[in-house]
């Protein structure tokens, strides 16, 4: 199943986006509530915050008093930690069980505040992020919540900033406007991207694309899809896989073809192969076909494995070429070579000439 974290700053519109979602026919898990859960009256988690922060947490009726427990723990971080380390492993068992429990072919959203900052953002194949300006999440936390400026600006304060969440953002879902329109955003999202991601995902297929792919201007945005991607693969695959992003969007600055590139070095093809159902439910499945390199200037055609993406939103060809191989070789040094000499791109020797400057400066792999 696709599964889709979703996230934003309090008072952005992360919850009306859930809705929607919810309505076209997402499942919602949401984290809030899944905290709350954990700790209600006669759970092993409630037992053991009365265990650590003594009995003056509980209300007379025996419920949790958050009030009272949150000033146990504001400003005391050893406290809070304590805290996160009982409700965290309780939410992320419940997580995954009604994860599990959802049908195949869904589509599960997972609501967490705090996404980003818990560094949760390479467990999902896509992750959603709902913005809005500083000034209208402010109004919206003093008209809507009732809290005083001051109030309103210390939560927006205590929660990460803009540029981080975009940064984990496969999606983001600008939310300044009526709310009509930010329904109309979603449901072009999920017309548009999500029902094609989790329909490519179940039959193990890349997303349609063009045969052909134009070159365009240097794009900012690709190394930090890279990124995200790469962390991804990091994430499922586990330690010991060297994954990196290579070919000509790897070259900052440099007009190149729309296409993500990335390769992970492997100990040999085989291996490669052993992968390729793991990649597939990351959303990577494996190119159907022989696929090969022409690499260095000496010629000489090498094989490797070529997997895609099932995410309509990206253009991806992943590599899997076998670590210490002139194929692999050859994807890091022309990468290399570029970042250092941008001036060399669209050179029609440039393969010889990147081969005659690793030779002049010692350069390696890495």
């Amino acid at each position: 199943m696709l599964r889709v974290g979703l996230t934003g700053g309090i008072g952005a519109g992360k919850s009306a986006v859930a809705r929607r979602l919810a309505e076209r026919g997402a499942v919602i898990i949401d984290a809030d509530l899944l905290a709350r859960e954990v700790v209600e009256p006669g759970t092993d988690g409630l037992a053991e915050i009365v265990e650590v922060f003594g009995a003056g947490v509980l209300t007379p009726e025996g419920a949790l008093d958050r009030p009272a427990l949150g000033a146990r723990v504001f400003g005391d971080e050893a406290a809070r930690r304590r805290l996160e380390k009982i409700i965290h492993p309780r939410v992320r068992e419940r997580t995954a069980e009604l994860t599990r429990s959802a049908a195949p072919g869904s589509i599960v959203v997972n609501d967490v505040p705090l996404l980003v900052e818990a560094g949760l953002a390479s467990s999902y194949h896509l992750v959603i992020v709902v913005m809005a300006d500083r000034d209208v999440r402010l109004e919206r936390l003093t008209r809507l919540r009732g809290m005083s400026v001051a109030e309103a600006t210390a939560r927006i304060d205590a929660q990460t900033d803009d540029a981080s969440r975009r940064a984990a953002a496969d999606v983001t879902l600008t939310n300044e406007d009526d709310l009509e329109c930010l329904r109309a955003r979603v449901d072009e999202l999920w017309h548009g991207r999500l029902v094609e991601f989790e329909r490519n995902l179940r039959s193990g297929r890349s997303a349609t694309r063009s045969p052909e792919s134009r070159i365009v201007q240097s794009d900012p945005e690709w190394p930090l899809a890279a990124a995200r991607l790469i962390a991804r693969i990091r994430h499922g695959l586990g330690d010991g896989f060297d994954v990196q992003h290579v070919g000509p969007t790897a070259a900052p600055g440099q007009p190149a073809r729309d296409v993500i590139d990335l390769m992970i070095g492997v100990r040999t093809l085989d291996e490669a192969d052993g992968l390729a159902r793991r990649l597939g439910e990351l959303g990577f499945p494996a190119r159907p076909g022989e696929w090969s390199d022409r690499a260095g200037s000496p010629g000489g055609t090498f094989p490797k494995r070529l997997h895609g993406c099932a995410d309509p939103g990206y253009r991806v060809d992943l590599h899997l070429r076998v670590a210490g191989s002139p194929g692999w070789r050859h994807a890091l040094l022309l990468r290399d070579y570029l970042r250092a000499v941008p001036e060399a791109a669209g050179r029609a020797d440039v393969a010889r000439a990147a081969d005659d400057w690793a030779s002049s400066t010692g350069w390696q792999p890495s």
